[in-house]
């Protein structure tokens, strides 16, 4: 098996780099941009055909959501447009596909979590573009499968849990928002469900019906608690203080609730997920160890 990770230097895709090594019987091939660029579909088709390629976990995204409302014409040609590269030039070569997408696909507007089979309702370009990305997986007569999550953090990259780290050693108080609710993903977990499904006995599970899974880690949180948490594992002293999302407006509106329903993932993958703090708590470690 000779496997391809687009978007190799985000988050996900340094953690299955990582992760990878343990995998001696699979041949890894890690590319992002300039080395590859998934918009330029003769650039990849040339390269897949070239080095063998059987496989793609697609980890390349525009994930900028407030400036996906300014620049849609970037997000929809990487999100939607590169994804739909991706899967012309694995139909060429009959091979596989694990495709990233997001909870921003829903409005956030319902109260219980949220299942692969409910509607869909994006609010932002980001979401509309990530959706645009499901469909052409989905409908693209190849062996696949399209997972959402939601909340990413890891060591590697920009994220939320960094940022906090950040600002809390820098200031004193930090107001967070405490009325969205949703479950942080610790991309390390997001990144072992993904080679073992690639890589273990269930890969038969990929199929041509383009099936959709939801994953994030257990248990529900808020935006300020998920700050508060942060800041007391990571020993900062600033005072985290709860404000509403009317008080901090931003261009993209982002989903109230977007807890999403596990129950498939763990049933065909027969997956046991970690809770959100112990996850954190571990990537916690690791941010310490390398600083």
């Amino acid at each position: 098996m000779r496997v391809l990770i687009t978007g190799s230097n985000g988050q996900l895709g340094s953690e299955i780099r990582e992760l990878s090594r343990s995998y001696n019987m699979v041949n890894f091939i890690f590319k992002d941009l300039p080395d590859l660029d998934i918009c330029n579909f003769d650039e990849l088709q040339n390269f897949i055909i070239k080095n063998n390629i059987t496989a793609v976990i697609n980890c390349a995204a525009y994930t900028a959501v407030d400036k996906a409302e300014e620049d849609e014409q970037i997000a929809k040609k990487v999100n939607s447009e590169g994804v739909s590269n991706i899967v012309k030039a694995l139909q060429k070569v009959n091979g596989k596909l694990i495709h990233i997408s997001t909870d921003y696909v829903f409005d956030g507007d319902q109260a219980i979590p949220y299942k692969e089979s409910d509607p869909v309702n994006p609010t932002g370009v980001y979401g509309e573009t990530k959706r645009a990305g499901e469909l052409a997986v989905i409908n693209g007569n190849i062996d696949a499968l399209v997972i959402r999550t939601s909340w990413l953090y890891s060591s590697y990259g920009n994220n939320f849990v960094k940022t906090m780290l950040r600002l809390g050693r820098e200031k004193e108080t930090l107001d967070v928002i405490s009325d969205q609710s949703g479950t942080p993903t610790y991309a390390k977990d997001l990144a072992k469900t993904c080679l073992k499904i690639l890589c273990g006995d269930s890969s038969e599970n990929i199929s041509k019906n383009g099936k959709l899974y939801h994953y994030s880690n257990e248990g529900v949180t808020s935006w300020y608690d998920f700050a508060k948490e942060i800041m007391k594992l990571g020993e900062v002293h600033c005072k985290v203080h709860p404000i509403e999302t009317k008080d901090y407006p931003t261009l993209a509106k982002r989903p109230q609730y977007s807890v999403l329903d596990k129950s498939k993932i763990k049933t065909d993958f027969k997956l046991e997920i970690p809770y959100w703090k112990d996850s954190l708590k571990d990537c916690m470690i690791k941010i310490k160890t390398n600083s």
